[in-house]
């Protein structure tokens, strides 16, 4: 029997929209029913014609539990009316029409079978996840339905959806549905003094169940922060029930989250954002939310995708405390403060994701001109492609390889799926172990759990296999992870067609040598001088912790490390054998001339160097030509600064006056020669003159000078001399030297004009430069060259502040002219003759 929910009044508006148009908005909240309700409503539409209904699930266990209730109203078995595909587990048959995939999935579907033959309709459930599958699922769908399938139905359904946006983009009707939900009051609970996120969880679930009945919902960001949350109140020791739920548990365990707890016993469900929406919880009367989620982080510099965690957006708030108020009045209490601004919605993945899944997909397809929400960005396309190069998945042209298809059948990630194509066949079953550690959290716990070395999580697995009835524990490993990896790689092994599993112990450089093949650009050296640090072949730097097993390797591939400014932290890692890259890598070695500066030596320097990537295989020294040792040279005056080159005072004044003039003249355009400048156009004013000269001690400071000059066309030559002149002639008939640049910060600041009082007696004007736009700065001296006064107001020194110089100094240097008026006297350099 079909239960009435709250989205059963707007199931006949559903079939009357998508009979008259072909897409179609629908938003309802959590417990409207949606999920559940809405494909069985369409089995019996005339326009899908007695075709299949495919829907999307973001998580599998939201598609294994919607076609168990679905299946359930119709009193079935799951695999008749209603079935479900996800990734190595399929429960359809003949008579399915209802299919329920992960996102995935119908990527697959469409690359195989562009026409959709026998689909009449697509829901892409949950679609405010924005996960990257379910974006390029949606744009292909909308890509076919425009060519080839005009009557293939599209309806997108969401919780928390931006409808408008979403219709707009469609080109289609909105639906809104109401949910199911009583009130939910917020509480946010403060966190003590050195208290962890567990213990404030755990403290808060306990003052939950104190406070409301029934169980309660808890939400943390992963696995790790859920094992220590479930020890802290499995210790406590009451009658209470904890499970967990994420997607790493078995199909058992998360089955045991999803059913009703024993009457009588109050439940405590830990749970990562898989609990946010899809799946219904019964029971659930409070929700204890840590406000964080685990989400994948692209770091393009270095080429890894890190999980971070991050704050939730207000959406998925909203809809984690909307979990407590499904059957009666709830509560939700959020561990954060009420102050914290939210984002509004979830970032799409396809803006902050590794997109060479994505590039490999649109090749294949043929095309990346498809109706995206949110086009994925250039940069990261442009780096997914140059990866798919460099795995063999593309062309020059990036168009697909044959190598690119097989990757795109085999369905997993592009790295992973070249190095089991590449691999030999006898080590296919070793692959298939390596795919399946590869994209899961690593078994291994306690102190082996620290370790670096890849290779012990395949020994793990292996101890743990060949063990058998045998019971052996494989160590410290974690048993239901093994068993976990050794479903999908039993998954694995079929779709490579291999019938036997891989055991023992792998020789030791097996695991790395197949790794290389998917990780090319994460090879690493260990760097001679530096035991514990590693160049990798992307140019980066790495360092191996203190314990680290992998201590004296020569050569690593780095699956996973911490990243760092200067040298990352490897947490991942497996020695491989160099002759691999030149037995299957050979494309990407390259042997060039190049050019070194040596800075301790101050010498340029030529070699022959072959290298793979960044890093150099082998270097000899050869002989310089020509101006071979130019950029190396430019490249050492940048290294060292601009203070390295040989400024001589004349040098260093005609900088001085081009700058000054430079201010005081804009029109005349004269050359910026500041050192930032100077050092960032070296080529244009300096490389000529370091022609033939392999040290920089070679240039002479008249070289420079020159060189400086020359940046100068004739006419602002001819302006320097006349606006910013060396030097100028003074009432005594001597010429004096005018000091450009005397204030750092102000290259246009007056300069000065160092000069003996009597030398300016009749000179009733400060001078000018600039064109007369800049007084100079007047430094007058006594008749030992000791400064008597600074002033730019040479008539009003005179006037106000000579008398009582003369009467201070008259009898201080007798034989030195004192007129009692300045205006007339004249001027000199010289001392009274004796007797006068």
């Amino acid at each position: 029997m079909t239960p009435f929910l709250p989205i059963t009044p707007l199931l006949p508006d559903i079939l009357a929209s998508l009979a008259e148009r072909p897409r179609l908005v629908l938003e309802a909240p959590p417990g409207a029913g949606k999920t559940t309700q809405v494909p069985l409503a369409l089995l019996d539409a005339t326009w899908l014609a007695g075709g299949r209904i495919v829907m999307l699930e973001p998580r599998r266990i939201a598609a294994r539990a919607a076609a168990a209730y679905m299946a359930a109203q119709l009193g079935e078995q799951v695999g008749e009316t209603v079935g479900y595909r996800i990734r190595f587990e399929s429960r359809v048959g003949p008579r399915t029409r209802i299919e329920v995939v992960t996102e995935g999935i119908l990527g697959r579907m469409i690359q195989q079978d562009p026409s959709l033959e026998g689909i009449g309709a697509i829901l892409f459930d949950e679609f405010h996840e924005r996960h990257l599958a379910g974006d390029l699922g949606a744009a292909l769908a909308l890509d076919v339905q425009s060519g080839l399938r005009p009557d293939l139905r599209l309806l997108v359904m969401s919780a928390t959806l931006d409808g408008e946006r979403i219709a707009r983009w469609l080109d289609a009707p909105r639906l809104s549905s109401p949910g199911r939900s009583f009130p939910v009051s917020i509480t946010h609970s403060p966190v003590r003094p050195q208290e962890t996120i567990e213990q404030h969880l755990v403290r808060t679930v306990r003052q939950a169940l104190r406070e409301h009945p029934g169980d309660v919902l808890a939400f943390l960001p992963g696995r790790r922060e859920i094992e220590r949350a479930r020890s802290m109140l499995e210790k406590q020791g009451d009658d209470l029930e904890v499970v967990a739920l994420h997607g790493e548990l078995s199909l058992a365990e998360q089955q045991l989250a999803l059913s009703p707890a024993d009457a009588g016993v109050r439940r405590v469900v830990l749970a990562t954002n898989v609990a946010e929406s899809s799946v219904t919880l019964p029971g659930i009367r409070a929700v204890v939310d840590a406000g964080l989620a685990r989400e994948p982080r692209f770091d393009p510099p270095s080429g890894f995708t890190r999980l971070e965690t991050v704050n939730i957006s207000q959406a998925s708030a909203d809809q984690r405390a909307g979990r407590a108020g499904r059957v009666a009045e709830g509560a939700a209490y959020r561990l954060w403060p009420q102050s914290r601004r939210l984002e509004p919605s979830r970032t799409a993945e396809i803006e902050q994701a590794e997109l060479s899944g994505l590039a490999l997909e649109l090749a294949g397809w043929g095309s990346d001109n498809l109706p995206w929400l949110d086009a994925p960005p250039a940069g990261a396309m442009g780096q997914a492609r140059d990866l798919l190069r460099r795995l063999g998945a593309l062309d020059e042209a990036s168009a697909i390889t044959r190598l690119g298809r097989d990757m795109l059948a085999l369905g997993a990630t592009p790295r992973l799926a070249a190095a089991a194509l590449r691999a030999a066949p006898e080590r296919r079953a070793l692959v298939a172990d390596l795919l399946a550690l590869t994209e899961a959290r690593s078994p291994l716990r306690g102190e082996q759990g620290r370790t670096d070395d890849f290779r012990q999580r395949v020994a793990a697995l292996h101890l743990w296999r060949d063990a058998g009835a045998r019971g052996a524990r494989a160590g410290s490993a974690d048993i239901g992870a093994l068993a976990a990896i050794e479903k999908a790689s039993a998954g694995w092994r079929r779709r490579l067609e291999i019938r036997s599993s891989a055991s023992g112990v792998p020789d030791s450089h097996a695991v790395g040598d197949l790794l290389v093949h998917a990780f090319p650009d994460r090879v690493a050296r260990r760097d001679e001088g530096q035991p514990m640090r590693y160049q990798l072949a992307n140019g980066r730097g790495a360092r191996l912790h203190e314990a680290s097993a992998l201590l004296g390797e020569p050569w690593l591939v780095i699956l996973d490390l911490r990243l760092d400014a200067r040298d990352s932290l490897v947490f991942a890692a497996a020695p491989f054998d160099p002759e691999v890259l030149e037995r299957d890598h050979a494309d990407r070695f390259v042997t060039e001339r190049v050019m070194r500066w040596d800075d301790e030596r101050q010498i340029a320097e030529a070699f022959e160097e072959r290298r793979f990537d960044a890093l150099v295989m082998s270097r000899k020294a050869i002989p310089l030509r020509g101006d071979d040792a130019v950029p190396a040279l430019l490249a050492g005056i940048r290294a060292r600064g601009i203070g390295s080159l040989p400024w001589s005072d004349n040098a260093r004044r005609l900088r001085a006056r081009i700058g000054a003039l430079r201010v005081w003249r804009p029109e005349l355009h004269l050359p910026d020669v500041a050192d930032a400048t100077l050092l960032q156009s070296l080529e244009s004013w300096l490389s000529s003159y370091l022609s033939g000269k392999r040290r920089l001690e070679a240039l002479q400071a008249a070289e420079l000078s020159e060189a400086l000059s020359s940046m100068l066309d004739y006419e602002q030559r001819r302006a320097l001399d006349v606006h910013a002149p060396e030097e100028l002639k003074v009432p005594s008939g001597m010429t004096r030297r005018l000091e450009y640049g005397t204030r750092d910060d102000d290259p246009g600041a007056p300069p000065v004009l160092a000069v003996k009082l009597q030398e300016l007696f009749g000179l009733a004007d400060t001078p000018r430069v600039g064109d007369g736009r800049m007084p100079v700065m007047l430094h007058l001296l006594s008749p030992a060259g000791r400064p008597i006064q600074v002033t730019q107001d040479l008539a009003g020194f005179w006037n106000r502040t000579y008398p009582e110089v003369k009467k201070e100094l008259k009898g201080r240097y007798p034989r030195h002219p004192w007129p009692d008026d300045p205006w007339t006297a004249a001027a000199t350099h010289r001392a009274k003759p004796r007797g006068t």
